[in-house]
């Protein structure tokens, strides 16, 4: 077993740990989570050997074998699978040995040897390895030097893998993958037989994966039983007498609870008042361990917002005419849209995303704009684009040169940025800051239309929950691309897919779809074996296929007539949608008229004097309070309609 006893930890002279004990046994998996700079790396390299305790003592069996996986990887020549298979360093050994062996009893001991540690499947496995994590057959081949940084961490990740290990770090393994090759990552750490221990933010991740939680507290190290969000409600309950804890729960579930009694019965609303239910079921549990969290803020309402903010339609999206990655795309953006975009690594979701954005022209099709469409782009290259040489608060300055310097003081410190922190020069700034500067530029521009690609890389878990409790309250439109199944889950309310040429609607949940992508892989791996059929065997196969290919044309019939079915309901709730938006809208001035107006009647002067004036506003009084009624009447009629086609598309 690994064990930490009374260790001491100190960087200069900052205190990391003090009096810290862990024990970790053989086989287990465990997540460390911990603020920025608490001393999680640090951490990392005691147990790698980089970095020696000042006190204590650190055990770990000295036949144990490590693996970790760097954050930097060398400009090599090598080719990438070349590169994987150095992650085995027994295999390396005894292929070098048996290429230079001329003793024929010696190089028989070599190929038992190479047999034992299952050395001849390894070009497979490596292959493997390259293909779990999204790279394509032809990327083996494929120079080190030729990847940008992200593919690079990836081929990191796929050699410490790749390594017959009986302790596997893995620092941010997600950082850089996206959903598909974290779905395939978390089985292949499920079936892992070491011990393993991860830094990561994504907390689905965490849950599916490990099973204990090292959490560094005020330099110790406390450990939990359970998975990540076990880990929530354990800590929540240590906190959850402390009064400050108490009362800002209770003001995040006021605001919820007040969302939820404004909207709940709005058809155009149901969603995201569900959504919010659910969260205040889940919080009112673990709202207490963020309590100390530094992050809270909104995305602000925008001034006006078009009901249809983008329509595209008949639409070819990519690089090259002649290849388009997606076409015929029929897409509308609405002004209460959240959507997810799922697809497979390389399908064209970041494509759309800047296509959306009008970083990209369309191939072909045509698209239009709402009149006040303001849209705020996230993605990883403005991260690059921020000047190093500014300050935060300088970014928000330059985009509203009339804010004050208080105003913006203000705001950014909900991102973490407090007191002088948001006057300083972000030329040192870490990953994780510069991400939170960038979603701060974003929000404090007040889109209608959030379109955000991967926004939760370099963010920490507290961060991550900010930004999850932000997007739920946004009241604009939302487009996002995520590998955190979390952000997704709690933020968007339909999935489209981009695959096979097509950007469709995906009707399922994320489950379906990891079934989905399973389904997927099976039948590409299912088409190679078949090619190796031979003999009478074809026949049947022969036989097989055709009842499949028939099956499918029904198949292919039925979900035809679905979708012309769901097209003709969608096209009914167009002016339902419309009509409800104008209701709510007529509602809400009859209301405030008719306020005014009782406003004024509860003037004591008014039933002194003559009476016209009084007559007047009692005759409009009753005026306005039938035109209310009415109006709430139809609205609620309309709702009945708009609910029953929305169950039909739905069901």
């Amino acid at each position: 077993m690994i064990q930490l006893s009374k260790i001491h930890l100190q960087l200069g002279t900052k205190v990391l740990l003090e009096d810290a004990d862990l024990t970790i046994y053989p086989g287990q998996k465990w997540g460390m989570i911990g603020q920025n700079g608490s001393g999680k790396s640090s951490l990392f390299k005691l147990f790698l050997g980089e970095l020696q305790e000042d006190m204590g003592e650190y055990k770990i069996p000295k036949d144990w074998k490590l693996s970790h996986m760097g954050q930097e990887v060398d400009a090599t020549d090598s080719p990438a699978s070349e590169y994987i298979l150095d992650g085995d360093s027994e295999f390396r050994r005894i292929q070098n040995e048996i290429a230079t062996c001329s003793d024929g009893e010696k190089l028989a001991h070599l190929y038992e040897d190479m047999e034992h540690i299952d050395g001849y499947t390894a070009e497979s496995r490596a292959q493997q390895l390259l293909f779990g994590l999204g790279f394509k057959s032809s990327d083996s081949s494929r120079s080190v030097k030729d990847f940008s940084g992200g593919w690079r961490i990836r081929l990191n990740l796929a050699k410490a893998l790749m390594c017959r290990s009986d302790f596997l770090l893995l620092d941010e393994p997600t950082n850089h993958l996206d959903l598909d090759a974290t779905l395939w990552l978390e089985n292949w750490l499920l079936a892992y037989k070491g011990t393993l221990l991860i830094v990561s933010h994504d907390r689905d991740f965490l849950d599916n994966v490990i099973d204990h939680i090292v959490s560094i507290e005020h330099c110790t190290l406390a450990s939990y039983n359970g998975n990540y969000s076990s880990y929530e409600i354990q800590k929540a309950e240590r906190f959850a007498q402390q009064e400050a804890a108490y009362q800002k729960q209770q003001v995040r579930v006021a605001e919820i609870e007040d969302f939820v009694r404004r909207f709940r019965a709005k058809a155009t609303k149901a969603k995201q008042a569900q959504s919010r239910l659910k969260e205040l079921e889940r919080m009112e549990k673990i709202a207490p361990a963020h309590i100390d969290s530094p992050f809270y803020f909104q995305f602000p309402r925008a001034e006006k917002s078009p009901n249809v903010l983008i329509n595209l339609s008949e639409a070819s999206i990519g690089y090259d005419s002649a290849k388009p990655l997606a076409e015929k795309i029929e897409f509308s953006v609405m002004e209460n849209s959240r959507i997810g975009l799922l697809g497979r690594n390389g399908a064209g979701k970041s494509t759309l995303m800047k296509t959306l954005a009008g970083d990209i022209a369309l191939l072909a099709g045509s698209r239009s704009d709402g009149a006040h469409l303001k849209i705020g782009y996230y993605e990883q290259h403005q991260l690059e684009a921020l000047d190093l040489t500014a300050s935060c608060a300088l970014h928000l300055q330059r985009i509203t040169p009339k804010a004050t310097e208080q105003e913006i003081r203000n705001f950014l410190g909900g991102f973490g940025f407090a007191g002088d922190r948001a006057f300083e020069v972000i030329t040192h700034f870490s990953g994780g800051e510069k991400a939170r500067l960038a979603l701060a530029i974003v929000a404090w521009q007040k889109p209608n239309l959030l379109l955000m690609d991967e926004p939760t890389n370099h963010l920490d878990l507290e961060m991550r929950h900010a930004l999850t409790m932000a997007l739920q309250n946004y009241e604009g439109a939302i487009v996002l691309v995520s590998h955190d199944r979390h952000l997704l889950k709690n933020t968007v309310e339909q999935f489209l897919i981009v695959d096979n040429n097509q950007v469709a609607e995906f009707d399922g949940t994320l489950q379906d779809y990891q079934k989905w992508l399973n389904d997927q892989n099976l039948a590409g791996s299912g088409s190679d074996s078949d090619s190796k059929t031979e003999g009478s065997s074809n026949t049947g196969a022969a036989g097989k296929q055709g009842e499949e290919l028939s099956q499918g044309s029904k198949d292919k019939a039925d979900k035809k007539e679905k979708r012309q079915s769901a097209a003709a309901i969608r096209e009914k709730l167009k002016p339902l949608t419309n009509a409800l938006k104008k209701l709510e809208t007529e509602v809400e001035s009859l209301g405030k008229k008719l306020a005014d107006i009782e406003e004024q009647l509860a003037d004591s002067s008014l039933y002194e004097g003559p009476s016209d004036k009084l007559q007047a506003l009692l005759k409009k009084q009753n005026t306005l309070s039938q035109a209310l009624e009415e109006a709430e009447e139809t609205w609620m009629i309309k709702t009945e309609d708009y609910e029953t086609l929305h169950s039909e598309l739905n069901g």
